[in-house]
Order: structure tokens, then C-alpha cells, then sequence
């Protein structure tokens, strides 16, 4: 009996010994994560030529091959890995050869190791970079005259967007044109699923499809908001595509107020959406199945109003697989368009670093929609709020009280955090009979600080008591704050800058009775909000937005810069109308309305994208370098009062003199982009030769990314023949190269002329040149340094035609030594 008392337990010692091993390996368990991962070979787009159109996509041939690299990337992973320990993605096929997978970081490095292995890198995961512009553009008076008007403005073009889908039922997407585009060069599919039916591909929708292998890899999807089809629960993609391809003249109404009307850049371009972005989450691995499959159905643009938001880790910016990506679609013959970024204003945060993809900044327009709130004393001041007026009459004047001096002082439960006192968040605060019929003062505290407290909320107390309307005031404790003009349910205004709302305060105050404890028991304030939904064109425009992302461009995580001007350009991005989904998953306030005026480099991206569906539907034969270097050389970095372009600073309303690493080379100008006179062209073996070129680069890392060996480099990074200038560092001289083309059916004669930047002198050579139609001219620069200044300046170079054209070309540059 003893012996088995002791085997009994020693067996049970064993088995919670067992138990314990179990736990504790589980607690060191490794986290799974995406891996994208790059192999040898052609990729299909290129194999044995670099001609995209050359494929039948239904071919035996093209099907044979396609299978044979998927069959290569499942020989690759069962070699390496055990099966069942991973789970494969994606096989990227067309623009790229490789995969996408999902396992842990030891398998990773084992996969790093295998034989045709070339590139391995964890997913990064992808972010969005969150009506009048096209007069702002010029556009109706000046491209679509030119083709004839907005019904054919843009016609026969395919523009791709990879974001969170579409809201087919949109107005902006309807097919007005009974006839079947020229697109013969396009060939998609209509994936459908929930909210999706079939009839969404409409002929303006020519194709939709979905991607999804990653987000649901990574994370538990929400069924009641992240469909597994192409429409769009977040509106982003919505806003997007409209901005870019839209209908022209569609009415904007927001709660029941006509804004006006809204039309895309370009409203007879096509749209084909490829969703990568969900709700729930982004991965970078659902992108780049996007893009590669956008480059293999043949899109005319690609439009990135997302992307990682951070440079990689354990490579240079451009050698980063989603940059990679974007080079090769490029090489497809594809327009590739990315959002600079939201980080700004900081130096150095752009998020587009490759000089194959355009970086569009954002700026505002002349528009603005002035808030009002008058006071009982006949003050009249000025705030922020797409909203009514208080009982719809601006002058009626309804009792004013402050927030904390209204709540419950007997039977509350709640605690007394800033968000019940101050902050209007939470109904059950309030004294119901002080607050209704009234307008509330709310300030601006801890929670929304903190970005715990929201409008929404305030607007939902509003409604749920009877306020008359609310006011958000800033607070002395926090400063001025940033607000945008939202369309609120009921009357309501922002109050973003502290010396305004003292004045209200101080008001306030002179008008309300406090007893011995300083319980407010009279309230004779009064004030009413004005209309605050109607539209002023005035001020200055265009302004750099404060979040758009500055220059300049980097190189590595230290922030090295490098000799490529970023952002390249900028276009409106800051309060837009545009199609949105009622769905509104990530934003509640938004929630049930068809439009929504948004800020960001997201909003600037499709002005772009639908300026060069323009371009290239005037200029068919035009490559995507001509495109990019048309917009770039005939932009204006010059305001509307004749200045040179402000940007905003750090304060809130603080302004200085912009610089290329604001604007890039300026605003876009959609009518001289048309006919530019001379553009300067790039192809894809340049591109290979400017890396090669880069200090500090790894030629065998550049063979891992891009399959090509180093062969030639050039002289310098900076004589990439890009259509502005930009050397991170000059040391005594330096001679640079440019060739122009002439686009133009006519000669022209060209004179030189240059802004030299501070501490150098700038030669141009030839001063001038001839050059017939088609033709080609090299111009000699010539830096000097005279003053070994330390950072970048700015100038410019100008080539004045005798036929009226102008080409202008950015200088940034950095005189370091006179020696």
C-alpha cells in the first residue's frame, strides 16, 4: 500500500510538474505574426519582357506560368517549415515574385536562410492617411473645356484605388454614360459579397475585388462592419474615389442643407476598387495583394491614400517591399500616386520616399465656413461648426449657461470628472430643467486631451436634454485648439482659441448671480449661435496644411536625408466634400450621412490621381515619368494674392514662408500640366542605377529587392533625371545633368534663368536652346558653394519659351564646404 501511496504520488508530482512545463512554455510562446517575403525569379509581368500588355491573362501560357510560381512559393515553405506550422497568404505574382505568410519569428529567420530566398520582411502594417475644388483647380473653365466638357473628361481612363472599398449606391458612382467605355486595355472582375451585389459594377464601378487574408490572419473580424466584399464601411474609400473619378454636379446634403455640388477631378474616369483596409484593422500584406493585382488587371493610376505610416526597420526607405512594389508597378507602366503623410509639421516625416511614386501634400482652398455666437451684449465672435442656428433664427438669444454650474448637486451618482463637470459627456450630469431650451458652455478638459471625450457625445446630451445648442470652449489649461468645421445634429459652435473664450467667460460671469458658496442660482447670460453651414471664399489660399508631412526626404530610420525632393507636390486636402458610407464604422458622428468634409494627405492624394487620368487621357502615349514631370515642372508655388505659399506651423495659428520641404515643387495646376512644353523622363533601369548610387547602400541588398544586380551607377544620386533638384550635400562644386524633351508639335526657343540658393552660385549650360518637336536637350547645372551655410536653401531654375510655356525646376540643396 505504501509503494502505491508513493507511485500515486510521484505520478501526480509528474503530472503537475507536466502541467507546469505546459504553462510555462505557453507563456513564452512566440506571437505569430505576417512575413513578406521576395524569391528569385521573374515575376510574370516581366518574364522575358517588360511589357505589361503582352499577356493574354486567359492564356494557357499566362495560367501555366502562374501556377508554376505558386507551386515554387508552396516548394519554398514546405522545404523550410513544417506543415500545418504556417499559414500561406498570398502569392504574389504579376508585379513582384513572392508571398505573404503568417508565422513566427524563429520560422521567419529560418525562412530568411532557405535557398531563392532573397528578401524577408515583418508586415508594418497599414494605416489611412486620413464640391469646390475643382474650381479651386481651375478645371472647369480650363481641362474639361478641353475635352470636351465634364461629360468626357477623363473618358477611356482606368483609375485603381486601394483602400476601404466603395459605397456603390452612391450618387457619385452611378453610371450616367449609356455608352461602353474604350477601356480594352483593362481586365477586372466584380467580387461580390454582403452589400455588394453583382449590379454594383456598373460601368462607372468597372471592377471591385477584395482583399482579406491578412486582416483576418491577425485579427478577429467584425462581421456587422468588416464585410468580406468591396463595399465600404469606413467611407475612406468612398471619399477617395470620388474626389478623384466622382460624377460631376452631384448635390452635397447633410442633414437636410444643401452644401452645393461635387464633382471628381476627373468625372468620366473609371473606377476600379481593390479593398485592403477594414475597421478592425490594415495589414500591409492585403495592400501589396492589392497593388499587384491593380498593376495586373491594368490600371491607368494607382491611387495610395494609405500605407505603412513608419519607414522600415532593417532596410533603406526605398528598398522596403511596399516601395518595391510601387517601383515595379511603375515599371508596368502603371501612375502610382501616395499621401506624403499627417505627421507634419516637423521636418523629416514624410512617409513617401521613392522617387518612382509621387508624394502629394495637402493644403487648403480659399473656403472657409465661418461659425458665429452672438452675445447678449451685442458681442458678435467668431468659431467653428457646420451647424444651424439657435430656435433658426441667428438673433434669438436663448438663456447661457456653463456646464459645471448646471449639474445635479443633489441624488448624483456620477463621478466628478472633468468629463461629467465640464464636458458635457454623460446626460444623467445634468439638471434637466437648467438645460433646456438653454445654450450650454462646454469646455474643453482632460477627456478630449486625453481623446477620450467626443463631439459626438456632447451632441448626444444635447439632444437627449433639449439644449438649445452647445458651445466647446478652449481652456487656459491646454491652449488653443485645433477644430474643423463638423456638421452637428443640432445647434452647436467650437470655440478653438483660449482669448475667445475668456471673453465669453468673462461675459458669463458679469451676468450670473452666485451665492455665499458660489453656487450659481441666477443665470441672465444670453447668446445665440449663428448659421454656421454657409460658405465664405476668402483669405489666403492655398496654405500648407499643419499635418501634412514636410521634407526632407530620408534614407533610414536616423533620418539620413537623401537627393530626392519630398513631398513632390501639393493639392487641396484640407476640408473636402466627398461621397462617404452611412455605415460610418469608425466614425459615429458621420454615421447615416452620404458625404463628410474631411482633412488630410489622403484627400490630397485623388486631386492627383484624377489630374493625371486627365493628362493621360490628352497625352495617350505619355509615360508615367512625363506624367509626374508635367505636373511637377508646371506647378505654381505662388498664393492667390501673388505671394509665395505659406505653410502653418506648430501654433495654431502661427504661418511662415514655405520651402520645397513644404510644397515640394507647388500647387498643381491641372491646365498647364496639359501642355507642359518640356518634361524630363525617367525609365526603370535609371531608377536601378540611382539606388546603386545611394552611400551606404548594399548593392546585394538592391539584387534582394529588385532581382538586378549593380551594373552602372550614376555619377550622383542627384543626376536622377527628376524634374527638380535636390543634393543633401555640396562640397566646394558640383555638375549635375537634366534632359528635356520636347513634348509640343512645335520648335521653341528656351532661355535659362536661375534663383540661386543661399551660399551658392547656379551655371546653366547651354543659356539657351532650340529644340524641335520631340526633340531632346541636355542642360548642364553648375553648383558652387560660396558660404558653407550648413542647411538646405532653396532657389529654383526657369526655362522661358518663346511659345508662352514656362518649366520650372526646384533647387534644394545643402552647401556643407567652400573647399
Amino acid at each position: 500500500m505504501a509503494n502505491k501511496a508513493n507511485i500515486s504520488a510521484s505520478s501526480s508530482s509528474c503530472a503537475a510538474l507536466l502541467v507546469l512545463a505546459i504553462s510555462f512554455i505557453g507563456c513564452f510562446a512566440e506571437e505569430r505574426d505576417i512575413y513578406l517575403v521576395l524569391i528569385e525569379g521573374e515575376p510574370l509581368a516581366f518574364h522575358g519582357s517588360g511589357d505589361k500588355r503582352r499577356f493574354d491573362l486567359n492564356s494557357d501560357a499566362y495560367k501555366g506560368q502562374a501556377k508554376r510560381l505558386m507551386d515554387s512559393h508552396d516548394r519554398i515553405l514546405q522545404s523550410t517549415l513544417e506543415i500545418g506550422s504556417y499559414n500561406k497568404l498570398y502569392s504574389f505574382k504579376y508585379t513582384v515574385n513572392g508571398f505573404a505568410v503568417h508565422l513566427t519569428p524563429t520560422q521567419a529567420k529560418r525562412l530568411e536562410n532557405a535557398p531563392q530566398v532573397k528578401l524577408v520582411e515583418r508586415d508594418r502594417r497599414a494605416k489611412l492617411m486620413t464640391s469646390y475644388t475643382p474650381q479651386f483647380l481651375g478645371l472647369p473653365q480650363g481641362v474639361w473645356t478641353q475635352r470636351g466638357g465634364d461629360k468626357n473628361a477623363g473618358e477611356g481612363i482606368v483609375i485603381g484605388f486601394v483602400d476601404t472599398g466603395i459605397n456603390p449606391s452612391h450618387p457619385s458612382f452611378a453610371n450616367y454614360n449609356p455608352f461602353e467605355p474604350n477601356i480594352s486595355h483593362f481586365s477586372g472582375d466584380c467580387e461580390t459579397g454582403p452589400r455588394f451585389p453583382l449590379s454594383s459594377c456598373n460601368g462607372k464601378i468597372v471592377s471591385a475585388r477584395f482583399f482579406s487574408a491578412g486582416a483576418q490572419a491577425v485579427a478577429t473580424l467584425n462581421t456587422s462592419v468588416d464585410f468580406l466584399s468591396p463595399f465600404d464601411a469606413v467611407g475612406h474609400g468612398s471619399h477617395v474615389a470620388s474626389t478623384a473619378a466622382g460624377n460631376a454636379g452631384v448635390p452635397v446634403v447633410v442633414d437636410g442643407f444643401f452644401y452645393g455640388l461635387a464633382s471628381g477631378m476627373a468625372p468620366c474616369a473609371r473606377i476600379a476598387v481593390y479593398k485592403a483596409m477594414y475597421p478592425t484593422v490594415g495589414t500591409l500584406a492585403d495592400v501589396i495583394a492589392a497593388i499587384d493585382q491593380a498593376t495586373m488587371d491594368g490600371v491607368d493610376i494607382l491611387t495610395l491614400s494609405i500605407g505603412p505610416d513608419e519607414p522600415p526597420r532593417d532596410t533603406i526607405t526605398m528598398l522596403g517591399i511596399f516601395d518595391v512594389l510601387m517601383l515595379f508597378a511603375r515599371r508596368a507602366g502603371v501612375f502610382v500616386v501616395q499621401a506624403a503623410g499627417n505627421r507634419g509639421p516637423a521636418p523629416s516625416t514624410v512617409v513617401s520616399y521613392s522617387p518612382w511614386a509621387v508624394a502629394a501634400a495637402a493644403c487648403t482652398t480659399d473656403r472657409i465656413y465661418p461659425g458665429s455666437l452672438l452675445l447678449g451684449n451685442g458681442l458678435k465672435l467668431g468659431g467653428v461648426g457646420l451647424s444651424g442656428p439657435t430656435c433658426g433664427r441667428p438673433l434669438f438669444l436663448s438663456k447661457l449657461v456653463l456646464a459645471r454650474d448646471v449639474i445635479l448637486r443633489v441624488n448624483g451618482t456620477f463621478p466628478r470628472t472633468p468629463q461629467y463637470i465640464e464636458e458635457c459627456q454623460y446626460p444623467e450630469a445634468f439638471e434637466p430643467s437648467l438645460v433646456q431650451g438653454s445654450v450650454v458652455i462646454c469646455t474643453f478638459s482632460d477627456g478630449f486631451y486625453n481623446q477620450t471625450s467626443t463631439l459626438t457625445a456632447v451632441i448626444n446630451t444635447a439632444i437627449t436634454l433639449g439644449f438649445m445648442g452647445f458651445i466647446l470652449i478652449a481652456n487656459s489649461h491646454y491652449g488653443d485648439f485645433v477644430a474643423e468645421p463638423i456638421p452637428f445634429a443640432v445647434p452647436g459652435i467650437l470655440i478653438p482659441k483660449v482669448s475667445t473664450s475668456e471673453i465669453i467667460l468673462q461675459y458669463y460671469e458679469q451676468q450670473t448671480h452666485r451665492d455665499e458658496r458660489g453656487v450659481a442660482i441666477k443665470f441672465n447670460a444670453q447668446a445665440g449661435i449663428g448659421e454656421g453651414r454657409v460658405a465664405s471664399f476668402e483669405g489666403r489660399a492655398p496654405i500648407v496644411s499643419r499635418f501634412s508631412s514636410r521634407g526632407p526626404d530620408f534614407t533610414d530610420l536616423r533620418r539620413n536625408p537623401t537627393d530626392v525632393l519630398k513631398p513632390d507636390v501639393i493639392a487641396p486636402g484640407h476640408q473636402i466634400w466627398a461621397a462617404w458610407s452611412p455605415v460610418s464604422a469608425l466614425d459615429p458622428m458621420l454615421k447615416g450621412c452620404n458625404f463628410a468634409l474631411l482633412s488630410g494627405t489622403s484627400m490630397a492624394t485623388p486631386h492627383i490621381a484624377g489630374i493625371a487620368a486627365l493628362i493621360k487621357q490628352h497625352n495617350p502615349s505619355w509615360t508615367p515619368t512625363m506624367i509626374a514631370s508635367a505636373i511637377s515642372s508646371t506647378a505654381t508655388k505662388y498664393d492667390n494674392y501673388g505671394q509665395l505659399i505659406m505653410a502653418e506651423g506648430f501654433e495654431i495659428t502661427s504661418t511662415y514662408n514655405s520651402t520645397h520641404f513644404d510644397f515640394g515643387s507647388g500647387l498643381v495646376s491641372a491646365t498647364r500640366a496639359l501642355d507642359p512644353g518640356l518634361v524630363l523622363s525617367v525609365e526603370f533601369e535609371d531608377y536601378i542605377s540611382f539606388l546603386c548610387s545611394l552611400a551606404d547602400t548594399d548593392p546585394v541588398s538592391i539584387k534582394a529587392a529588385t532581382g538586378i544586380w549593380c551594373n552602372h551607377s550614376l555619377s550622383h544620386p542627384a543626376n536622377l533625371n527628376l524634374p527638380s533638384v535636390t543634393v543633401s550635400a555640396v562640397a566646394k562644386s558640383l555638375v549635375l545633368q537634366r534632359s528635356l524633351k520636347n513634348v509640343g508639335n512645335k520648335t521653341e526657343t528656351y532661355l535659362t534663368s536661375v534663383v540661386h540658393p543661399n551660399g551658392t552660385t547656379v551655371s546653366l549650360y547651354p543659356p539657351w536652346f532650340t529644340i524641335a518637336p520631340q526633340g531632346t536637350q541636355d542642360l548642364a547645372i553648375q553648383f558652387n558653394v560660396t558660404q558653407a551655410i550648413g542647411v538646405f536653401s532653396f532657389g529654383e531654375i526657369v526655362l522661358t519659351g518663346s511659345l508662352n510655356h514656362i518649366v520650372r525646376i526646384p533647387l534644394s540643396v545643402k552647401p556643407v564646404s567652400i573647399f
